[in-house]
């Protein structure tokens, strides 16, 4: 199994969609907490879905339980210097969703990508989620 991880910021739709095309992806699973915002461009729920679908041929889902909470999400915005309290408290959230025991593996047999904005893995949250993920179900994590 393998899960792979991408975000919008920074790119326009073509490079966005080629990294989807070229990776196989079946599955876009979106783990932003806000995902209509106008702000998001291409990326918005709405429009995503559409794309998705015609250019990759991939379904579009958004799961609340693997985003943030706004008290988790706002701190870290404002004050990009936080990632340790925001992952530590990431991780503690995900611990109290029963994350990854509450989803279904089965799910991610078709390739899935975890979207959300940030551009790089790196101090995402998404990034957090595949390496749960892939630790419980022996899982390799690619970062698109």
């Amino acid at each position: 199994m393998e899960i792979a991880t991408i975000g919008f910021t920074h790119s326009s739709a073509e490079h966005f969609f080629e990294r989807l095309s070229a990776a196989g992806v079946q599955r876009i699973l979106d783990v932003r907490l806000h995902n209509v915002s106008q702000l998001a461009g291409f990326a918005k729920a709405s429009d995503l879905a559409y794309f998705a679908r015609v250019i990759c041929g991939a379904g579009y889902e958004h799961d609340l339980r693997l985003a943030p909470t706004e008290e988790l999400l706002s701190p870290y915005r404002k004050d990009k210097k936080t990632w340790p309290r925001y992952e530590s408290g990431f991780l503690e959230l995900m611990r109290s969703r029963d994350i990854p025991a509450a989803l279904d593996p089965g799910d991610f047999h078709r390739k899935t990508v975890l979207l959300c904005s940030e551009p790089t893995a790196d101090t995402c949250h998404r990034r957090l989620v595949a390496e749960l993920v892939a630790e419980a179900w022996s899982a390799k994590v690619e970062h698109l």
